[in-house]
C-alpha cells in the first residue's frame, strides 16, 4: 500500500520505486517524494555513494518533515540508510499522515476523525453501508463502491452489487479507481477478505486518495453545510414563532372566557349557593390562575429569547399576529385583574346580606307566628252578641272585659309594626321569597285593621248598654288590667329570650351579654308584680265565696288565668339559663375568631415585608450584577430556589385565610395585609426573578454568539448602569446617546449625526417604545463587527450547489442537502422566471434574501 502511494506521487517526477526499504536508503528518492507532495524545494542532495552522503540526504529529508510540525519519534537517518523496514515504514506513515490526511477538515474535525466523518456523510444514503472505522467497515467493498458512485455515478451500477460478494465489490472499486480516477491499486481484495481485521493504516491511506481525488466536490459540500446551518436556524425560529402564537392564543382565550365569569355579579338566593361561588373563586385564585401567571411570564420570556435569537442570526424581528403582541397580552391581563378586582369583596358582602336576610326572615316568621296565634279566634269573639241576653252584671263584665281586650290589642300594636318593618327591610334587601313574606304581612295587617274595626264596633255596642250596668267587680277589673300587661311582658320576655342573634366581634357579644344581665336584674320586681296579681285573684275568690256573687267561676274581664301566669313565669325562668348558655357559646366562638385574626395577622405581617424586601433585593441584583454572567446566573438561580422554598409559608397563610372566610370573619385589625395583597406580591416576585434570570441568559447567549469578552460585558453593564439613573433597567433616547458617546461612538450634533442616531434607534427600539433595554444595547454594540452569515453568503453557497447557474433544480437540492432541509427549500422557493430557465427551475436568490427579511416570497 505504502509503495503504491509513493509511486502515485513519484511518477509525476518520472520515476518509481520497487522496494521501500532499499530505494529510500540513499535519501535521493525520499527527498524527491517530499518535493512532489509539498510543492517545495529541499536542500541540494549529496550525489556521492558513501554512507555519509546517504545519511546527509536522509537527514535533510527528516529535517524538512520536522519543519512542518511533525514529531519524528525514534526515527533516525542511520536506520533508514541501513534499510530498517520498521523505521522506514513508520517514516512513510508519518509522511502520509502529514501530507495526505492531516489537512482534511470536515465540520471542524480534522485528520482521522474528519476523514471518517467525510466517508460517513458521503455513504449515508446507501443501503448496507455503515462506516464506523477504517478496518472491518470496508471488508465487503460496498463502502469503496458507494464513494465512487456518490461522485461519479456513471462509473458503477451500484444497484447490482451484493453484500455477500465482497471480492467482486472490492475488485470493481479498485479497478474503476485505477482506470478512471487515477488512484493506483494500493490494496489486494483477497488480503482484505481473508483477514479478520484489515490494516487500518493501509485503508486510511487508500481512502485518503479518494478524498483528494474528489476534493473538487468539497467546495459544493462546504456550500451545502452553510445552507444547512442557515435553514436550521430558520426552522428553529419558525417553530418558536408557532409556539408563541399558540401559547398567546390559548392564554387570550382563557382570559376571554374568565372575564365574563368574574364580571357576573348576579346574586344567588341562598347562602349555600353564594358559599359555592366563594369556593369557586378560591379555587380560581389558588389553582387556576397561578399556572396562567406562569404561562404569561413564560410567554414574555419566550418572546424575548426569540427576538434575541433573531437578532443574533441577523434575521428581522418577530412581529406576532394582530392582537397577540406582548402588550396585547398585558392589556388583556389588566382587563382580567380589573374584572377580578372587587369580586371577592362582592361575594363576602352578598354572603353578609344573605345571612342578614335569613336572620330577618326567621325573625319575621317567629313574630308572625306569635301574632297569628294571638289573633286566632279574636274576630269571632268580637262578633259575639252575648251582651243582648246578659244580666246587668254580665253586661258590666263584658264591657270591662272589652276594655281589657283593647288594652291587650294596643299592647300588640308594636309587634304588628315590627312585623311590617321587618317585611319592608326584607323587600329593600331584595329577599328572594319576598312575595310570600309580603302576602303574609298583608294578611296580618288586613286582619289587624279588621280587628280594630270590630273592636270599635263592639265597644260602641257595649257603651250603648253601659248605662244599664250599675255594678262592676273592681277586683276582677284590676286583676285583668294588671294581668294583661304582665302577661304581655312575659310574652315579650320569652320572645326576646328565644330571639336569634348574629354578631361578628367580641364587643358585640359582650353588649348582648350586658343587656341580658340587665334583664335578669328586673326579675325580682317582676316576681313581686306576679305575686300581687295572684293576690288580687285570691281576693276575688274570697269575695265571691263570702257574698255568693252570681259571677263566681271565671273572670269576665280577661281570659288570663293564674295558672297561665304561673306557667309562663316558669317558662321565662327556664329560658334564662338557656340564653346564658347560648351567649357563652357565642362568646367562645368570637374568641376563636379573634385567635384566627391574630394568627393570620402575625404571618401576614412577616410575609408581606419579606416579599417587599425580596423585590428590592432583586432590583439591586439586576443593577449591580457582580462577577461573570455565569456567576450572576448561578446566584440568581440560587436566589430563585430560596424564594420558591418560601412557598409553603404562602400555602400555610392561604389555609389560615380559608379558615377565616369559613368562619365568616370580614375584618382584621391586626394587619394591613389582605390575602389578595400577599397573592399579588408573590406572583410579582416570581415573575420578576424569572425575568431577571432570562435577561442574564439572553446576555450569555449574545456574548457567546458575538464573541464578547467578560471585560467588554462588564464595561457595557457599567456604562449602561451609569446612565440608568432611575434604575428602571432601560435608557431613554438622550441617556442612550450619552452612553454611546461615553463608549467612544461618534455621533455629531449635525443633521448627519441625527440621521445616524435615528438609524441606531430603529435597530435598538424597533417597536418605537421610546426606551432601550440592556439586551438591545449589547446587541447593538456587538452586531456592527460580528461575523454573521448574510444573504449574499447564502446566495453564493446556493450558486455553488447549482453549478454556477442562476437557478437550482429539485434534483440538485435533494442530492446536496439532507432530506428535511432539501424539502424545506423546495416547499418555499419560488419558480425561476429568467430567460435561461428550464422546467422546474427554482429561484434561490429571492429565497436567500427572504431569509433575512430583505424581500418577501
Amino acid at each position: 500500500t505504502f509503495t503504491a502511494w509513493c509511486n502515485s506521487h513519484l511518477r509525476k517526477a518520472g520515476t518509481q520505486i520497487e522496494n521501500i526499504e532499499e530505494d529510500f536508503r540513499d535519501g535521493l528518492k525520499l527527498m524527491l517524494l517530499l518535493e512532489v507532495i509539498s510543492g517545495e524545494r529541499l536542500a541540494k542532495p549529496e550525489r556521492g555513494k558513501m554512507r555519509v552522503h546517504k545519511i546527509s540526504n536522509v537527514n535533510k529529508a527528516l529535517d524538512f518533515i520536522a519543519s512542518k510540525g511533525v514529531k519524528l519519534v525514534s526515527i533516525g537517518a542511520e536506520e533508514i540508510v541501513d534499510g530498517n523496514v520498521k523505521m522506514t515504514l513508520g517514516m512513510i506513515w508519518t509522511i502520509i499522515l502529514r501530507f495526505a490526511i492531516q489537512d482534511i477538515s470536515v465540520e471542524e474535525t480534522s485528520a482521522k476523525e474528519g476523514l471518517l466523518l467525510w466517508c460517513q456523510r458521503k455513504t449515508a444514503p446507501y443501503k448496507n453501508v455503515n462506516i464506523q472505522n477504517f478496518h472491518i467497515s470496508w471488508k465487503d467493498g460496498l463502502g469503496f463502491c458507494a464513494l465512487i458512485h456518490r461522485h461519479r455515478p456513471e462509473l458503477i451500477d451500484y444497484g447490482k452489487l451484493r453484500k455477500d460478494d465482497p471480492l467482486t465489490n472490492l475488485n470493481t472499486a479498485f479497478d474503476v479507481a485505477e482506470k478512471y480516477l487515477d488512484i493506483p491499486k494500493m490494496l489486494d481484495a483477497e488480503d482484505i477478505v481473508g483477514t479478520a481485521r484489515p490494516d487500518e493504516k493501509a485503508i486510511m491511506t487508500y481512502v485518503s486518495s479518494f478524498y483528494h481525488a474528489f476534493s473538487g466536490a468539497q467546495k459544493a459540500e462546504t456550500a451545502a453545510n452553510r445552507i444547512c446551518k442557515v435553514l436550521a436556524v430558520n426552522q428553529e425560529n419558525e417553530q418558536l414563532m408557532e409556539d408563541y402564537e399558540k401559547l398567546a392564543s390559548d392564554l387570550l382565550e382563557w382570559i376571554r372566557r374568565t372575564i365574563p365569569w368574574l364580571e357576573n355579579r348576579a346574586p344567588e338566593n341562598t347562602m349555600q349557593a353564594m358559599q359555592q361561588k366563594l369556593e369557586d373563586f378560591r379555587d380560581y385564585r389558588r389553582l387556576h390562575k397561578p399556572p396562567k401567571v406562569q404561562e404569561k411570564c413564560q410567554l414574555e420570556i419566550n418572546f424575548n429569547t426569540l427576538q434575541t435569537k433573531l437578532r443574533l442570526s441577523n434575521r428581522p424581528a418577530f412581529m406576532p399576529s394582530e392582537g397577540k403582541m406582548v402588550s396585547d397580552i398585558n392589556n388583556a391581563w389588566g382587563g382580567l385583574e380589573q374584572a377580578e378586582k372587587g369580586y371577592e369583596e362582592w361575594l363576602l358582602n352578598e354572603i353578609r346580606r344573605l345571612e342578614r336576610l335569613d336572620h330577618l326572615a326567621e325573625k319575621f316568621r317567629q313574630k308572625a307566628s306569635i301574632h297569628e296565634s294571638w289573633t286566632d279566634g279574636k274576630e269571632a269573639m268580637l262578633q259575639q252578641k252575648d251582651y243582648e241576653t246578659a244580666t246587668l252584671s254580665e253586661i258590666k263584665a263584658l264591657l270591662k272585659k272589652h276594655e281589657a281586650f283593647e288594652s291587650d290589642l294596643a299592647a300588640h300594636q308594636d309587634r304588628v309594626e315590627q312585623i311590617a318593618a321587618i317585611a319592608q327591610e326584607l323587600n329593600e334587601l331584595d329577599y328572594y321569597d319576598s312575595p310570600s313574606v309580603n302576602a303574609r304581612c298583608q294578611k296580618i295587617c288586613d286582619q289587624w285593621d279588621n280587628l280594630g274595626a270590630l273592636t270599635q264596633k263592639r265597644r260602641e255596642a257595649l257603651e250603648r248598654t253601659e248605662k244599664l250596668l250599675e255594678t262592676i267587680d273592681q277586683l276582677y277589673l284590676e286583676y285583668a288590667k294588671r294581668a294583661a300587661p304582665f302577661n304581655n311582658w312575659m310574652e315579650g320576655a320569652m320572645e326576646d329570650l328565644q330571639d336569634t342573634f348574629i354578631v361578628h366581634t367580641i364587643e358585640e357579644i359582650q353588649g348582648l351579654t350586658t343587656a341580658h344581665e340587665q334583664f335578669k336584674a328586673t326579675l325580682p320586681d317582676a316576681d313581686k308584680e306576679r305575686q300581687a296579681i295572684l293576690g288580687i285573684h285570691n281576693e276575688v275568690s274570697k269575695i265571691v265565696q263570702t257574698y255568693h256573687v252570681n259571677m263566681a267561676g271565671t273572670n269576665p274581664y280577661t281570659t288570663i288565668t293564674p295558672h297561665e301566669i304561673n306557667g309562663k313565669w316558669e317558662h321565662v325562668r327556664q329560658l334564662v339559663p338557656r340564653r346564658d348558655q347560648a351567649l357563652m357559646e357565642e362568646h367562645a366562638r368570637q374568641q376563636q375568631n379573634e385567635r384566627l385574626r391574630k394568627q393570620f395577622g402575625a404571618q401576614a405581617n412577616v410575609i408581606g415585608p419579606w416579599i417587599q424586601t425580596k423585590m428590592e433585593e432583586i432590583g439591586r441584583i439586576s443593577i449591580e450584577m457582580h462577577g461573570t454572567l455565569e456567576d450572576q446566573l448561578n446566584h440568581l438561580r440560587q436566589y430563585e430556589k430560596s424564594i420558591v422554598n418560601y412557598k409553603p409559608k404562602i400555602d400555610q397563610l392561604e389555609g389560615d385565610h380559608q379558615l377565616i372566610q369559613e368562619a365568616l370573619i370580614f375584618d382584621n385589625k391586626h394587619t394591613n395585609y389582605t390575602m389578595e395583597h400577599i397573592r399579588v406580591g408573590w406572583e410579582q416576585l416570581l415573575t420578576t426573578i424569572a425575568r431577571t434570570i432570562n435577561e442574564v441568559e439572553n446576555q450569555i447567549l449574545t456574548r457567546d454568539a458575538k464573541g464578547i469578552s467578560q471585560e467588554q460585558m462588564n464595561e457595557f453593564r457599567a456604562s449602561f448602569n451609569h446612565f440608568d439613573r432611575d434604575h428602571s433597567g432601560t435608557l431613554g433616547p438622550e441617556e442612550f446617546k450619552a452612553c454611546l458617546i461615553s463608549l467612544g461612538y461618534d455621533i455629531g450634533n449635525d443633521a448627519q449625526g441625527e440621521a445616524e442616531f435615528a438609524r441606531i434607534m430603529s435597530i435598538v427600539d424597533p417597536n418605537r417604545l421610546g426606551v432601550v433595554t440592556f439586551q438591545a444595547f449589547i446587541d447593538f454594540m456587538s452586531r456592527e463587527t460580528a461575523d454573521t452569515d448574510t444573504a449574499d453568503q447564502v446566495m453564493a453557497s446556493f450558486k455553488i450547489l447549482a453549478g454556477d447557474k442562476n437557478y437550482i433544480t429539485v434534483e440538485e437540492l435533494r442530492r446536496e442537502l439532507p432530506p428535511d432541509q432539501a424539502e424545506y427549500c423546495i416547499a418555499r422557493m419560488a419558480p425561476y422566471n429568467g430567460r435561461d430557465a428550464v422546467p422546474g427551475a427554482l429561484d434561490y436568490m429571492s429565497f436567500s434574501t427572504a431569509l433575512y427579511g430583505e424581500s418577501d416570497l
